[in-house]
């Protein structure tokens, strides 16, 4: 039989959780921004207020305005009175300075590759507004307006992921953000493609014109990279805690044992990671008996899943830590103090710190894919699976010759893993040296956490094949022995999983069933409720 996934089924799981984000407002200026803030705009609906704290807006128009003087006085600014980059010994006429930002936008407009979605977009706006409300930047309060009115309206550049080398910053693909604010390019609005000046025309706007250096100091940073990890990070901490249940799952259909998650063997070993996956596994395996027929021992992708998710979970704390000490950073140059009076030319724009979080992470990801791709192979192979019938086909006697089951979906699994492993190859060690060697030494952050994202999809894709066939197999044993006994947790993600994908008898095409599940995953959505409760 063929199954149709209604659109619904996608929605459902996130509505309280979008309801509850799209009427908030994250304040910019003057305070830290979490990685939860990005994802509460980028995600749920919530939209951005500069602060009206009257100390922070006064700096920010300080900044701005000492910049303008210390130009009137004849000085001398990297990228406001000279070229770009290798070309900063070249001097700028005064009376093309400010034409000088908009050239910039005009020529770094050559990115490649798929489009950011509309998620990343606004997290990489976020990212970059964030950076410019430090007031280091010399721009003026209007353009971090501007840019709040991007997040707000959903005025979204259309911007080319690929084209970045980390340094000096993400200048490609900032430049259609700055396009975008200039009046140029085009943008995502109201649903439809439409031309940037058209846009704000039609919201009784015109078009920015760049002050000196605001080209520069919207294009000159980590955004783009910092933006992505914050998705990531949002990602991989929802894959931890569903390995975890899916352990639970895969223990009780090959009829395993609870005894692998005792508290006393992660206590002896105090890694808090894997104690935290331990222990959400034990509670999901509650009340399971330690039966003496049973194997001593179960296979190692079960056995040491918690020290498997316990690597992801333990990196995630430190990666929050960089992500955002780089989101809360004034990472353009050069920065302007206007305490102090001067202009400090450095290397805040190099993503050093992102692009090792990002081949860290997608490598601690990737490994969680091979886990649940063992497990499932496990699951499938009956000469492993202590009873359940060959490929998990759920095909009556008479009709079991014919009927294969979970065979195909283990292949695919297979295939998505193998790739996800392939894109761990860390991209921070393959610095090229660019711009006529000025930026001969580059992070490769912005392609880190683009190959990351690439990593988490195939490992979401392994992740709903395993759903799939963990809920298949937990029912089939159920039928095999009676007595199986299932917490109300994993009771409660069964009965959702079926709700979307009912019990395979006879064989179907399932990926309609795998792209929804996929879908909920990367949504970070809960199916049932994951360790008790819901995870946004």
């Amino acid at each position: 039989m063929e199954v149709r996934v209604a659109e619904h089924d996608l929605m459902d799981a996130t509505a309280v959780a979008r309801n509850d984000a799209v009427n908030a407002t994250v304040v910019i200026g003057g305070r830290h921004l979490s990685i939860e803030d990005v994802l509460a705009i980028a995600r749920h609906g919530a939209s951005v207020a500069l602060s009206d704290a009257p100390a922070w807006r006064a700096r920010i128009e300080r900044g701005a305005a000492w910049l303008r003087e210390y130009l009137a006085t004849g000085g001398t600014v990297y990228g406001v009175t000279t070229g770009y980059g290798d070309a900063c010994v070249v001097d700028v006429p005064a009376m093309l300075v400010e034409a000088l930002p908009l050239q910039l936008t005009r020529y770094h407009g050559c990115g490649m590759g798929e489009l950011f979605d509309s998620q990343q977009t606004l997290a990489i706006i976020v990212a970059r507004l964030n950076s410019l409300a430090f007031g280091y930047s010399g721009v003026r309060l209007t353009l971090l307006e501007r840019l709040a009115d991007l997040v707000n309206h959903r005025i979204l550049p259309r911007i080319p992921s690929e084209g970045s080398v980390g340094a000096s910053g993400d200048l490609t693909p900032l430049s259609y953000v700055a396009a975008a604010l200039a009046g140029e390019r085009t943008v995502m609005f109201d649903g439809s493609e439409r031309a940037a000046n058209g846009v704000w025309r039609a919201l009784g706007r015109e078009p920015l014109t760049l002050a000196p250096k605001e080209g520069l100091a919207l294009m000159n940073g980590t955004a783009v990279m910092t933006g992505l990890a914050c998705l990531a990070f949002a990602r991989a901490d929802h894959l931890t805690r569903l390995a975890a249940r899916l352990t639970a799952l895969t223990t009780v259909a090959l009829d395993g044992r609870a005894g692998h998650f005792d508290p006393l063997l992660f206590d002896a070993k105090p890694h808090a990671g894997q104690a935290d996956a331990a222990a959400w596994i034990r509670a999901d395996l509650a009340g399971r008996d330690e039966l003496p027929g049973r194997r001593l021992q179960d296979r190692y992708s079960v056995r040491c899943a918690p020290h498997v998710i316990g690597v992801v979970r333990d990196a995630l704390t430190w990666v929050r830590r960089d992500v955002e000490n780089e989101l809360n950073s004034a990472n353009d140059n050069p920065l302007i103090d206007p305490d102090a009076g001067r202009v400090v030319h450095g290397g805040n724009f190099y993503g050093g710190h992102i692009a090792f979080a990002m081949d860290a992470l997608k490598t601690a990801v990737a490994n969680l894919a091979d886990l649940m791709d063992r497990q499932l192979a496990l699951l499938v192979d009956d000469k492993f699976s202590n009873g359940l019938p060959r490929n998990l086909t759920g095909a009556s006697p008479e009709r079991a010759p014919i009927n294969h089951g979970f065979k195909a979906v283990q292949i695919s699994a297979s295939a998505w893993t193998a790739e996800a492993l392939k894109h761990t190859m860390p991209a921070s060690v393959f610095s090229r040296s660019t711009e006529s060697h000025n930026q001969d030494k580059v992070s490769m952050g912005t392609i880190a956490a683009r190959d990351c994202l690439r990593v988490l999809a195939l490992t979401e894709q392994v992740a709903a094949a395993h759903v799939l066939a963990a809920v298949q197999a937990v029912r089939l044993r159920m039928r095999v022995d009676p007595g199986t006994q299932l917490s109300d947790a994993l009771r409660a993600f069964v009965d959702d999983v079926g709700r979307l994908s009912p019990f395979v008898d006879e064989d179907r095409p399932l990926e309609a069933e795998l792209r929804a599940l996929t879908a909920r995953i990367a949504a970070c959505a809960p199916i049932g409720a994951i360790h008790g409760k819901e995870v946004a």
